[in-house]
């Protein structure tokens, strides 16, 4: 690691901006799993792609303004850069588990490949980042997945779907840690968040409305549960929770912003038992418990 790096970690290690990153992870942890109780709502009343079309260009028109009038000057360079990331890591990355989802491919099965960013992030840290993760570190990433299996897989059925649709999961997943990284390592990159997002808002939601298009259609449907629905993906599963993630790793390495997200399957599985009487079990208790247990062994080269 360079001495740049080793330096500001130090300056991360006073016990405010260890609480300030507590409190911002868990924020991303309780956001980026609060879309499942969106999209629950909206499908219900659209298919998948308007859902994703609407809930993309929506948060990226009210973020416009501000990121036309305010911050730096967004040249073709900046805007170019992050519509690349905006398509690997929003339309890539959710178009490839909705595809996957139309397929057939079980919901569990698709969760799970997805929460397998961290180990895809710490994988390509090295090659791209030149980021070795320690003996220490490639422990707590197996914890971490195997808090995972444990808590989700009990739920998984592989049904008579076809092979290919297996492997659109694991492409959004390499997509968004690609992009995370690529990021991380640009020059180009470092913009407001409300400027970032904008950008790749729109570029998604213009990626999305070639989908839902031959799906079916882009017109917004007027009803309760779909308005709802999209209302909260727009300000706490986007605005929210891609906020702090920009935010996180900003601040942070990747591996670790990356691991916290370990924890979103059970804090998903808690949302639906609030939100719908989804039943709870002894399994994702265990499993929650195993992946903190890895996320603080990762989490210990920030400090």
């Amino acid at each position: 690691m360079t001495s740049t790096g080793r330096a500001s970690q130090g300056a991360k290690s006073t016990p405010s901006a260890v609480l300030f990153m507590l409190v911002l992870e868990a924020g991303l942890v309780i956001c980026w799993s609060a879309g499942f109780v969106g999209t629950r709502f909206a499908v219900a009343e659209a298919p998948m792609f308007r859902v994703l079309l609407w809930r993309s260009l929506v948060s990226g028109l009210i973020l416009l303004p501000f990121a036309l009038l305010r911050g730096p000057r967004l040249t073709l360079k900046i805007v170019s850069a992050h519509a690349f990331f905006g398509s690997l890591s929003m339309a890539a990355y959710l178009a490839s588990f909705a595809l996957a989802l139309a397929q057939g491919v079980p919901t569990g099965l698709v969760a799970l490949v997805s929460d397998m960013l961290p180990l895809a992030v710490a994988l390509l840290s090295w090659p791209l980042l030149g980021e070795r993760l320690n003996a220490r570190q490639w422990v707590g990433t197996a914890l971490g997945l195997l808090g995972v299996l444990i808590a989700s897989g009990a739920s998984i059925r592989f049904g008579d779907v076809s092979l290919w649709s297996y492997a659109l999961p694991a492409f959004g997943t390499v997509c968004f840690a690609l992009a995370t990284l690529l990021q991380k390592k640009s020059t180009v990159a470092h913009i407001p968040v409300y400027q970032s997002l904008a950008i790749q808002c729109l570029t998604a939601a213009m990626i999305f409305a070639v989908f839902a298009w031959f799906e079916g259609g882009v017109r917004p449907i007027v009803t309760v549960h779909f308005v709802g629905g999209i209302l909260w993906l727009v300000l706490v599963a986007t605005f929210g929770a891609w906020s702090l993630y920009f935010m996180a790793l900003k601040t942070s390495s990747p591996a670790r912003v990356t691991a916290i997200l370990y924890t979103s399957p059970p804090v998903t599985m808690i949302w639906a038992w609030l939100m719908f009487g989804e039943p709870l079990s002894l399994s994702m208790a265990l499993g929650l418990a195993v992946s903190l247990a890895g996320i603080a062994l990762i989490a210990r080269k920030d400090q």
